[in-house]
């Protein structure tokens, strides 16, 4: 470790020396590098969470996954990322890779271009110390929650959206979890999204700040240092809100399902293909869960191949990462792990289709 390169945080009475040597031997996964994970990614970066051979008893690393790829309208709230990123269409998790790697080489980074579901979650989890938030939708948040509090790991919440943002701390056996918050999954269209309501980079910055900074303490076990609460943020109001963790959660006669009578609905799901609507992006995700593993194993679809096989119905290009392929309206994004972006329309069914007509049931 560069003693240099840290020396103002080496400053600092809640770092200092040992402190620093913690950091550096962390692992954390973050999961979305999406606007919240992008800036996640860059803060403990350069914190030197992390570090390669960090410490005395070696070294820990930055795990980034997310199942996406860099386009125009992220670049205003997604710090990594550059518009050379967005027109190279490359996947968020590579781009976010590369950008540690040149902002501080110290740092051992490992990336996956994964959607997260219940296949795998627990697996990308797996060694962490430490999990933080960076999606954009409920459904991951409770598989997070669930695989984390299996495995007792922490896990760091956060979700902004227009001007208003929220942020907590959740640590199994000694924190509610965010089903005790809140005990379902909102319905459709009864929440606002980035679709909906737009975001704004600075609340951005704020339930970042507030993520990352509770994430160093737990990771210097500093836990007293915690601010225990929910906290809430309105900065075009000029409003912040705190709620004590220790007066949430359910009554003893409606125990959280989750980490009260360790029941995880969320990781217990069975069926074939995963369907996903995305964010203010009129597109359909199609993730087949049960030949994952598989194409995995087997280094996934020959993107080559593929290409040649779908040159002859419509425009095809492709790099390591992914396949774009445009037919009409419709623009479907292929992985190698065989899901699949199809952009054009909203519909699951018509999205399965597609699915199945290019790519096979």
């Amino acid at each position: 470790m560069n003693p240099d390169r840290y020396s103002r945080q080496l400053l600092f009475s809640g770092i200092g020396q040992e402190g620093q040597q913690a950091l550096a031997r962390s692992t954390v996964t973050i999961i979305g590098c999406g606007a919240l994970g992008a800036m996640q990614a860059e803060m403990l970066a350069r914190a030197g969470v992390g570090q390669t051979g960090g410490g005395q008893t070696g070294g820990g690393k930055l795990r980034l996954v997310d199942r996406d790829f860099v386009e125009e309208s992220n670049l205003h709230r997604q710090i990594m990322f550059e518009e050379q990123d967005a027109q190279d269409r490359l996947p968020k998790a590579v781009a976010a890779a590369n950008r540690i790697r040149r902002i501080n080489s110290e740092i051992e980074v490992e990336f996956h271009v994964r959607d997260v579901n219940y296949t795998n979650v627990e697996q990308l989890i797996s060694g962490s110390d430490l999990v933080l938030d960076g999606t954009d939708n409920f459904e991951t948040r409770y598989l997070i929650n669930d695989a984390a509090l299996k495995a007792g790991i922490p896990w760091i919440y956060g979700a902004a959206v227009g001007a208003h943002g929220l942020q907590m701390t959740i640590r199994p056996g000694a924190t509610p979890c965010l089903r005790c918050l809140f005990p379902e999954i909102p319905a459709p269209g009864t929440s606002p999204t980035c679709d909906t309501a737009g975001v704004i980079l600075p609340i951005i910055a704020t339930v970042v700040s507030w993520q990352v900074v509770e994430a160093l303490k737990l990771l210097m076990g500093q836990t007293e240092q915690l601010h225990q609460s929910l906290l809430q943020f309105d900065l075009w109001e000029n409003r912040t809100t705190r709620l004590r963790l220790d007066r949430v959660g359910q009554s003893p006669a409606t125990p959280c399902p989750a980490c009260q009578l360790g029941r995880y609905d969320f990781l217990d799901v069975q069926g074939g293909q995963l369907v996903t609507a995305l964010c203010g992006r009129n597109a359909i995700q199609i993730s087949p869960a049960n030949n994952q593993a598989n194409n995995q194993a087997n280094n996934g679809l020959n993107l080559p191949e593929l290409a040649v096989q779908l040159r002859n119905v419509g425009e095809v290009s492709y790099n390591a990462y992914l396949l774009k392929f445009r037919v009409g309206e419709i623009e479907m994004t292929i992985f190698p792990d065989a899901r699949c972006l199809v952009r054009g329309t909203d519909d699951p069914l018509v999205a399965r289709s597609l699915y199945a007509r290019y790519l096979g049931a």
